[in-house]
């Protein structure tokens, strides 16, 4: 990034002070021409047309479409020998979505095996700071919440799936409660919300601003303690497989990160519970996921034969950290925001209303950068102030008390968010599509479910603040039942003949067989190269 005509860093601190008066704000732009301009899922040459596969000819982006349409890591010879464990649902992943459907399964009378890539609760749920969307507030109502959820993704969601998302929010508000997690409350004891972006009214349940955090340490240990579900950590995927006639999903093959061993699973059912896909980094753009949100879920069901939905879409969080450079792409919760923290430019002018929808002040803080307002650090950094010593100085102690994840995280940086304003930017957050499923998870190929950030059709083109954590747990919840219902007594046979279909089409398509799927890990980790 060039810096153009945009302001120095040391000339926008001495601009900035946080009792200058700051103006109307500016009229609020075209919001499909701001998008079309500036949102990094519009960038020239970042999306391609998918050859082959279930989404044959849909747009996705091109980072992704590489590893949707590579090879695979093994082959039916590497089956030979390698020890098998039965089990009726084989759930992947071990973040929120994982942890509620193993947990609902085995409360169904299932023996669960979750296996998760990295250690149990290690995602992006526990990253996950602002809240959870509930319609509970008088004044709100599901019908209202169903409205914001499609008007924010631009009425590209499934109708049928968000009814579902806002009718359940109540419940699973419960239900978290009863497996012990804590919330913020008001003085009177009621539950605390607040109004975040796209909403029409405070819906925003929370815990302080680590409220990710809270409910996986209450899933993790409901799932540890649960005799009818066994964990495998360090365990990642590496492929599924389907039956005898290669048309259902009945298992899947994984590998060992301590020892590199292949074991494979069968099962009834499979639920998928990966998480996104962040790690790509896709367009360039730093990132708020965890090492392990590299996208195995999206090719793992693609390969079998899933039907994908909205690929070419995904979601920048406005409030990354910018500097210092070594917490690029760390967030600053939407929930400061919501508190009153205002969006600044390096002339020190507000510049968009801070509670549209992410995609939108995510593509007004570029159009920013990219007209000369932004504030310049250096080649690869331009952002804009988060005026967090306004909202310090309007409410005392409100930094201190409700957000003491970003307070430690900015202490430990040398930064006082209290007296210094945050330099911030854009960074990639969310996959906002995923596997096609209906309302209890299910894929389009029988046997898989999709459930969290690797299912799509919830959120349409852009995400909620606090509908991720109500996603994975009432989706997750209710694949784990569904899960359950397949009472056969399982594949007589597991092969990979979707993986041979697969490399069938790649080499009528002309594509390259070099590159290998999933990744597993960055490559900017150690093993991130998964070579066996």
């Amino acid at each position: 990034m060039t810096q153009v005509n945009n302001i120095p860093l040391a000339e926008a601190r001495a601009i900035y002070r946080v009792d200058a008066p700051l103006g109307a704000l500016p009229v609020m732009p075209d919001i499909g021409a701001l998008l079309n301009a500036y949102h990094p899922d519009h960038r020239r040459g970042s999306v391609v047309k998918l050859a082959v596969g279930a989404n044959a000819g849909d747009r996705c982006q091109r980072e992704l479409a590489n590893f949707l349409q590579a090879e695979a890591f093994i082959d039916e010879a590497d089956l030979a020998g390698t020890p098998v464990t039965d089990i009726d649902v084989l759930v992947i992943g071990g973040g929120g979505a994982g942890c509620a459907a193993a947990l609902a399964a085995a409360e169904n009378g299932a023996s669960v095996l979750l296996a998760t890539k990295l250690r149990l609760g290690d995602s992006n749920t526990v990253m996950a700071e602002g809240g959870i969307q509930a319609a509970i507030e008088p004044e709100d109502s599901v019908q209202r919440h169903i409205q914001d959820t499609l008007r924010g993704g631009h009425h590209a969601g499934s109708p049928e799936l968000v009814s579902v998302l806002a009718e359940e929010g109540p419940e699973v508000l419960r239900w978290l409660i009863r497996q012990g997690m804590q919330f913020d409350q008001t003085a009177s004891g009621d539950l605390h919300t607040r109004r975040a972006g796209g909403m029409s009214t405070p819906r925003l349940v929370h815990c302080r601003d680590y409220t990710g955090l809270e409910m996986m340490r209450v899933l993790r240990e409901a799932v540890s303690q649960h005799r009818s579900i066994e964990v495998w950590e360090q365990s990642p995927a590496v492929e599924l497989l389907s039956n005898e006639t290669g048309l259902k999903c009945a298992g899947a093959v994984f590998t060992s990160l301590l020892d590199g061993k292949l074991r494979i699973v069968r099962t009834r059912s499979v639920i998928l519970a990966t998480g996104g896909s962040g790690r790509l980094h896709l367009n360039s753009f730093p990132t708020s996921n965890h090492l392990g949100a590299t996208g195995d879920g999206l090719v793992l069901a693609y390969r079998i034969g899933a039907k994908l939905c909205e690929l070419d879409s995904f979601q920048y969080h406005p409030t990354g950290l910018l500097h210092p450079a070594h917490l690029s792409g760390k967030l600053v919760t939407e929930g400061v925001r919501a508190a009153g923290a205002l969006l600044l430019n390096g002339t020190g002018q507000r510049f968009i209303d801070e509670l549209q929808p992410r995609d939108v002040v995510c593509a007004a803080i570029l159009r920013e950068c990219a007209e000369g307002r932004g504030i310049y650090v250096d080649e690869s950094r331009v952002g804009v102030w988060m005026d967090t010593p306004r909202l310090e100085l309007a409410q005392p102690g409100l930094l201190e008390k409700q957000f003491p994840s970003l307070m430690s995280r900015t202490r430990i940086a040398g930064i006082d968010p209290r007296i210094e304003p945050l330099l911030i930017y854009p960074t990639l957050h969310y996959q906002n599509g995923g596997a096609v499923i209906d309302v209890n998870g299910a894929t389009t190929v029988p046997g898989l479910y999709a459930v969290g950030e690797v299912a799509g059709g919830i959120h349409g083109r852009n995400r909620l603040m606090g509908n991720a954590l109500l996603d994975i747990i009432s989706f997750g919840r209710r694949a784990g039942v569904a899960a359950t219902a397949d009472r056969d007594r399982g594949p007589k046979k597991v092969t990979l003949e979707h993986v041979n279909r697969m490399r069938r089409a790649l080499t009528l398509a002309g594509l390259p067989l070099i590159l290998k799927a999933p990744q597993l890990l960055p490559t900017y980790v150690a093993g991130g190269a998964w070579n066996r």
